[in-house]
């Protein structure tokens, strides 16, 4: 009797359920529902009413001894509490603990050599000592607070510590931070407070080497300590020229904004004290850096040091600086024109570069970017320097969310390339290529924290699966309305914490539709669209969607060169006179059927050829069956480089 109502239920689900459910709302989440309920977040995807967020000024004084290899430094912070909430904790990044043999690192970031990590020495909170901190032998440590700080207050920490700087053969961005021990390229290098936000207050991640950062804005006033002759490049504007550049350097160095010619600042032959730098046994060069998320440096005793400037629209010249050692110039001959295309590219694409300068750093760690610094040659040039829009100018939650900079990222150097090339971009096939893709068991969507994405997929979802995903809604709306609206985005959340949330339903208003449907299936899962044209009929086209995903209809229409005359169709362009581009709106699929039986109603001129996705933009498996008639070919090459036969 039971088999007989389940089969009974399951026969009458089938008459009466739709063939495909399509969600089209924004999964909301707990942390972004109180976000909107507390007006720290809006629904037009702009900063809410009430958004705050910590700031951090940190005054660091570092000292480098190259025969140990160890930095010892001291540092103040200064933590304004500029939320509405009572502070109980304060939460630590420790991420040089990395290098600790008891610390979790992810495979396949192989750290260069174990070391004893940070070295905490001293730790006082408004003078009081820190004795009530837990997790500290991990990258991230927790101070209980005997004292809360209060909204709108703050709260000083002083740290003394020192740490090994890591050098040897190890694998991956971050993971060896030196060569031997003649340059040195730190990163991570210092304590430093974690990010609280309004979503999950304190940032919960531990470092553990592929995924990025999630960090608080402030200023850095930064005093670095190292042999004299060595040459210090790093974050922010040196502060004292005259005490640590020569005069030759310093005559040279004013010179760089005059034009766009490449200054040679100091030599390859220009070493040692008195030459390369001041005179003096040891110098202490200070930078400062105000609003910035991070500060990074490096040094090395032959660094050759070069100068451009990028000429910003509607802010004017900024110097362009690298620094390398002379046996790899050939990796640098080219890195400051790109880099100077970036800046001037990005800032007319999305918004003007933010800050007073740019540095280039060679070292091993050849691709890793930093506020108005990039640790890379001309290899990543173009790549790197786009990071000073996102994360370090609009900061997303690396560590979460990877595809909000990493795969903006690639997206916008597909842009630059083209540039650089004095041809349109082209993003055709990106997205149908994503066909191929999906069902991958091991995929994990995109709204996954990327610290667990797994070796396997960390670079696709995080990097690469973007550039699909803008080329599916550039198909939509235009590539241009995309792009329009991106720099809206970005305008708005300038120095800011925006959430995937923030982006989709800024994005939404911004282009004027409800995409609720199309990010929810690129974002929330791995469905794809699997379009196909299924029958022709007289003027009847059938096309049938097999995946999950929806897309609208689109499809190329090709005449017979002589008839009758073409009738015009009122969702129909023509591309010239025999070919019509013939939209049909992703609705009509929220019906749930998956056929869709088009009608070309261009009266009595006879039909060659039907393309479905003529530009290729919706993810799908076997784009072979996307043509009428149907060709007699191999199967379809793979199309992620932009390509599209039809």
């Amino acid at each position: 009797m039971v088999a007989a109502l389940v089969a009974g239920a399951a026969t009458l689900h089938a008459q009466t359920a739709p063939a495909r459910a399509i969600r089209r709302d924004i999964p909301i989440t707990n942390t972004i529902r109180r976000a909107l309920a507390a007006g720290t977040r809006d629904s037009t995807g702009r900063p809410g009413r009430n958004y705050t967020q910590l700031r951090t000024d940190y005054t660091i004084h570092a000292r480098l001894d190259p025969t140990t290899s160890r930095i010892t430094g001291r540092e103040t912070i200064v933590l304004h509490n500029n939320t509405a909430d009572s502070l109980t904790t304060i939460v630590m990044r420790l991420d040089m603990n990395l290098f600790r043999f008891q610390s979790p690192h992810a495979a396949p970031w192989v750290p260069a050599e174990e070391t004893d990590g940070f070295v905490m020495t001293r730790m006082t909170v408004d003078g009081q000592p820190a004795t009530n901190v837990s997790g500290g032998n991990t990258t991230r440590a927790v101070i209980a607070l005997a004292k809360p700080i209060p909204a709108r207050g703050r709260a000083t920490l002083e740290i003394d510590w020192n740490h090994k700087v890591p050098g040897g053969p190890g694998a991956n961005h971050r993971m060896i931070q030196r060569w031997a021990d003649t340059l040195y390229q730190p990163t991570q290098w210092y304590p430093r407070v974690a990010k609280y936000d309004d979503l999950r207050g304190w940032d919960p991640e531990l470092y553990l080497g592929p995924s990025e950062f999630y960090n608080n804005f402030g200023k850095f006033d930064v005093r670095i300590d190292v042999p004299a002759g060595w040459i210090v490049s790093g974050t922010g504007v040196l502060q004292n020229p005259t005490e640590v550049l020569t005069s030759t350097a310093r005559e040279r160095l004013s010179h760089v904004l005059e034009s766009d010619e490449i200054r040679t600042i100091v030599g390859p032959d220009e070493i040692g004290p008195g030459v390369a730098t001041a005179a003096g046994e040891r110098l202490v060069w200070h930078f400062v850096a105000d609003t910035v998320n991070d500060f990074a440096w490096a040094t090395a005793k032959k660094f050759v040091w070069q100068s451009t400037r990028a000429n910003i629209p509607g802010k004017g010249p900024v110097p362009v600086h690298q620094y390398f050692l002379p046996g790899n110039a050939a990796s640098f001959a080219n890195a400051l024109p790109l880099s100077k295309h970036a800046l001037e590219f990005y800032s007319a694409l999305w918004f003007p570069y933010q800050f007073p300068q740019l540095t280039l750093q060679d070292g091993p760690s050849s691709g890793m970017e930093y506020p108005m610094v990039i640790n890379s040659n001309q290899r990543a040039a173009d790549h790197e320097t786009a990071h000073q829009w996102w994360p370090m100018v609009v900061g997303n939650n690396e560590t979460w969310y990877g595809w909000m900079d990493e795969g903006f990222n690639q997206y916008m150097n597909i842009l630059s390339a083209a540039d650089r090339a004095h041809t349109p971009p082209n993003l055709d096939g990106r997205g149908q290529s994503y066909g191929s893709v999906s069902g991958d068991e091991a995929e994990p969507p995109m709204m996954w924290n990327a610290n667990y994405a797994g070796p396997q997929f960390y670079g696709f979802t995080t990097y690469q699966k973007t550039p699909l995903m803008l080329s599916m809604l550039g198909g939509i709306v235009s590539d241009s309305a995309v792009w329009k609206a991106q720099s809206d985005w970005g305008k708005a959340w300038l120095f800011k914490h925006p959430s995937p949330w923030d982006y989709m339903f800024f994005m939404n208003r911004a282009l004027g539709k409800d995409l609720g449907w199309f990010w929810y299936y690129w974002l929330f899962t791995t469905e794809s669209v699997d379009g196909s044209i299924a029958s022709v009929s007289g003027n009847t086209v059938t096309v049938h969607q097999a995946g999950q995903m929806p897309s609208p209809v689109v499809l190329k229409v090709q005449f017979a060169p002589t008839g009758s005359a073409i009738r015009r169709m009122p969702n129909a362009v023509m591309r010239d006179s025999v070919t019509a581009i013939v939209t049909w709106p992703v609705d009509v699929w929220f019906g749930g059927s998956r056929t869709f039986k088009a009608n070309l109603n261009f009266g009595g001129r006879k039909i060659e050829r039907v393309v479905l996705d003529p530009g290729c933009r919706f993810p799908d498996r076997d784009p072979s069956d996307n043509v009428w008639p149907k060709a007699v070919a191999n199967a379809a090459p793979q199309l992620s480089s932009g390509s599209c036969p039809n």
